[in-house]
């Protein structure tokens, strides 16, 4: 006999008012109500608000306001008309500048809980441009038989539904004002109810569009892309399956994708798939003061941990007498080496290796370093700090993406390995979300 999946708990319709005592790690408001800890979506701490329960937990609770009584002074109107519904954005409700301090904050609080780790000095936190700036994105494409439309954009807060918006003001203008023409588009095409998904990449001067199949499209699709392509300045590509499927459409050249660094005088070229920073003023800015801050000359041998296509590498073989980069991702590693061909720098030496896993007897990994830059996924760098005791950096800098496990591999680095941390900082690539990058310096 089958078991009856339990009900559903139903969760009370009555509002109930709190004090929103401080800030979560991801941005919402923390208040308690009855021992219980409620995090509470767009409240800022000193609001009295009415809020309604969407998740009760055995540990804590959800919620989402429905009635502001109080106004903190940091607030502000959200300037996208779909904010609160589409997830892509957890702050637009918080001014500009109240942002970076939040976000400082919490580097603050995660590196003192989690590392042990006082930050002695602050960096002056990198600044750009608070919207249009998203240049890289997973859009989710669903038909809606009932709504006789196509939805294009991004996942509804906390719901795995698509939101239905029309536009989005922190995507580059060039797709974020074209979202209810991309899905006209759609709805024109044969498999309009078989793309789940666009893949964004958007460089310097081009915009490659990768639509997700599927099912073959006709050649009366691959003529209405086309169209579209040409007249909004855009590359379709197709995605059959992973992403090395990605393909033009039949018949028109292969469009790739560059970025500048013009203070380095380099240029990457990258696939629309794989991974580069979203914002590139703030790239620009993070990779300067990587360089500012390493002070290389020919004497140093630097080590470019998660390296990615080399958007470190690069730049510090400029001044470096040699960076070797490593990246657990081969096909990365492959362009990362195109692109040291592409700008003729000829000491960098890329491996493909698991920087999680066993690493010592790789001949790189037997050398010597002086200096080493580290920008690891969210998961942080703790498995690849016990080789620093045979590398003997003088100098480490950290980029990170998660404030969290940066705060461990400091505490790692400053209680176990010697190391003393020197400053750290926030970086705004992520503007009206929640998303902390920072960057962190440490000395032996």
């Amino acid at each position: 006999m089958s078991k009856r999946r339990p009900r559903k708990k139903q969760l009370p319709e009555t509002p109930v008012k709190v004090l929103i005592e401080s800030l979560a790690h991801d941005g919402r408001g923390v208040a308690h109500v009855d021992g219980k800890v409620i995090f509470i979506d767009e409240a800022l701490p000193g609001e009295e608000v009415e809020f309604i329960y969407t998740e009760i937990r055995k540990d804590y609770a959800e919620g989402k306001v429905v009635n502001l009584l109080s106004r903190a002074a940091d607030r502000v109107n959200a300037l996208c008309a779909h904010y609160g519904v589409c997830g892509g954005c957890s702050f637009q409700h918080v001014e500009s500048s109240a942002q970076i301090r939040i976000k400082q904050e919490l580097l603050n609080e995660q590196f003192k809980r989690i590392g042990k780790v006082e930050i002695p000095e602050q960096w002056e936190p990198l600044i750009g441009p608070h919207w249009g700036y998203r240049r890289k994105a997973r859009m989710g494409v669903k038909y809606v038989e009932k709504k006789g439309r196509v939805l294009v954009g991004f996942r509804e807060r906390r719901h795995p539904y698509l939101a239905e918006i029309d536009s989005c003001v922190v995507m580059h203008p060039i797709v974020g004002t074209k979202l209810l023409a991309l899905g006209e588009l759609i709805s024109n095409l044969s498999i309009r109810d078989k793309i789940p998904q666009i893949e964004v990449a958007i460089g310097d001067d081009q915009c490659v569009l990768s639509f997700r199949e599927l099912e073959p499209a006709t050649e009366a699709d691959h003529h209405l892309l086309s169209a579209f392509g040409k007249a909004h300045n855009m590359s379709i590509c197709l995605q059959s399956k992973g992403p090395d499927t990605i393909i033009p459409l039949p018949g028109e050249a292969e469009v790739i994708p560059t970025y500048a660094l013009p203070d380095q005088d380099i240029e990457f070229k990258f696939r629309p798939a794989m991974f580069t920073q979203v914002n590139y003023e703030i790239n620009k800015q993070m990779i300067n003061r990587v360089l500012d801050t390493l002070q290389l000359n020919e004497n140093d041998t630097v080590l470019d941990l998660f390296c990615g296509l080399g958007n470190f590498t690069l730049p510090m073989a400029k001044f470096a007498g040699k960076v070797v980069g490593i990246e657990g991702d081969q096909p990365l590693v492959n362009h990362a080496k195109e692109n040291a061909l592409h700008n003729n720098i000829t000491n960098v030496e890329f491996y493909a290796a698991d920087l999680s896993k066993d690493i010592s007897d790789e001949p790189w990994a037997r050398q010597k370093y002086t200096k080493i830059m580290l920008d690891p996924s969210r998961a942080g760098a703790s498995e690849v700090l016990k080789y620093f005791k045979k590398w003997q950096p003088e100098q480490i800098v950290y980029v990170s993406c998660n404030p969290s496990t940066l705060a461990r591999d400091a505490g790692i680095l400053v209680n176990e390995l010697g190391y003393k941390l020197i400053k750290a900082g926030v970086m705004d690539m992520f503007p009206q979300t929640g998303h902390v990058e920072s960057i962190a310096l440490f000395t032996k």
